[in-house]
């Protein structure tokens, strides 16, 4: 196999990543680079998408989606509690 080619576990779960970025920025009516904004402001991809890979990869598309937009929506509404409390 061609070392371009080759499916490394880091290549596999940025693979997941986008994905899980594009579906749940499907369902919730927004671009893939705005629903990255989001998860990006309340550090979703790392300490969520990623670190709970092994479990959320074997979830099937829909509950996965419904399952991240939830955690997302909290994460935010968690943050701007915070934010305010400054």
């Amino acid at each position: 196999m061609e070392p371009w080619t080759e499916q490394t576990d880091e290549k596999i779960k940025i693979v997941f990543i986008a994905s899980c970025i594009e579906s749940t920025a499907e369902r919730v009516g927004c671009s893939p680079e705005e629903m990255l904004d989001r998860m990006e402001a309340v550090d979703l991809v790392d300490n969520y998408i990623y670190a709970h890979y092994d479990a959320l990869h074997t979830e099937s598309r829909p509950n996965l989606t419904d399952d991240i937009v939830e955690t997302l929506e909290f994460w935010e509404s968690e943050k701007t509690k915070n934010d305010g409390q400054d």
